[in-house]
């Protein structure tokens, strides 16, 4: 039987929260609550269970704890708290709640009942975050499809104003330059030469292609296309790699550019950065060291 918890039932409410805390610690890196527990409505399943209640606004309830003991499981008594709740704060009420990563279990619960995600807490230590930072370089070279090294040195010259480090590989020649500089100048050796490719590592993590023909950007691909935030789909849809056009000037295989120039939501779903830069410089046929 559910019923809601009276005073009498103080030490009983306050064993299920300790209980709870003991079987699904918070992060280690937070503050301990087990003292900071003053919910408005107390629901408890005889002495099995208990669903506490808090009121965070005129229509939403908060469930900051829903828990069961271990013997008492696969008997319902996770579903019919809830329920027990929804008729508790009324049917034009939202309940809210939240779920560990870590605990499919409850998440598949909360699913099954009619929960969806809201909001997502996303935590990252601060040694990460700068050692990130601190290892995160931007990087790449401009290929130019020419077997006349010394016309593409001159011509690189021009836009860089100094005199720019060539080598002459099979089909295309590399130019180094610093990588703010390298969109543009490919674009520019475009108009002389016909044919050029900005190839970079951004930041450690977003591999990016941009291949002009004279003067036109024909194809851009990033690896993480949302790497520095949300875009449109369509444009998230633009930055994957156009593997007819790629084939088309590069000589490239396009099945291969499909295979190995991939794109995701995070630079963990995909090779490390460096390699994948590798992989897709074999695929176009430059080099890049």
């Amino acid at each position: 039987m559910i019923r809601e918890a009276t005073a009498a039932d103080a030490a009983l409410v306050q064993e299920l929260w300790l209980a709870f805390n003991a079987e699904i610690p918070d992060a280690p890196w937070r503050d301990p609550d087990e003292d900071d527990f003053s919910p408005d409505v107390v629901l408890l399943a005889d002495d099995d269970g208990a669903i506490a209640l808090s009121r965070h606004g005129s229509r939403t309830w908060f469930a900051d704890v829903l828990y069961v003991r271990p013997e008492a499981r696969d008997r319902g008594l996770g579903a019919a708290l809830l329920r027990a709740a929804a008729e508790r704060i009324g049917a034009d009420a939202v309940l809210e709640l939240e779920v560990l990563e870590s605990n499919p279990g409850a998440r598949r619960l909360y699913e099954r009942l009619g929960f969806e995600t809201v909001d997502r807490t996303l935590a990252a230590p601060a040694s990460t975050l700068l050692a990130e930072q601190a290892a995160a370089p931007t990087y790449g070279a401009v290929h130019v499809q020419s077997d006349d090294a010394d016309l593409v040195r001159r011509n690189a010259a021009k836009v860089l104003r100094a005199e720019p480090e060539v080598t002459l590989g099979t089909g295309w020649v590399r130019v180094e330059a610093a990588a703010d500089a390298l969109r543009t100048l490919a674009r520019e050796l475009s108009f002389t030469t016909g044919i050029a490719l900005s190839l970079t590592v951004e930041e450690g993590a977003v591999v990016r292609y941009v291949l002009f023909d004279r003067g036109s950007l024909v194809d851009e691909y990033a690896s993480v296309p949302e790497f520095r935030g949300p875009l449109p789909p369509g444009d998230v849809v633009a930055l994957g790699a156009n593997a007819t056009v790629v084939a088309r000037l590069t000589g490239a295989d396009p099945q291969r550019v499909r295979a190995v120039a991939r794109t995701a939501p995070s630079p963990r779903e995909l090779p490390p950065a460096d390699d994948l830069y590798r992989q897709i410089a074999e695929v176009l046929g430059v080099e890049v060291e």
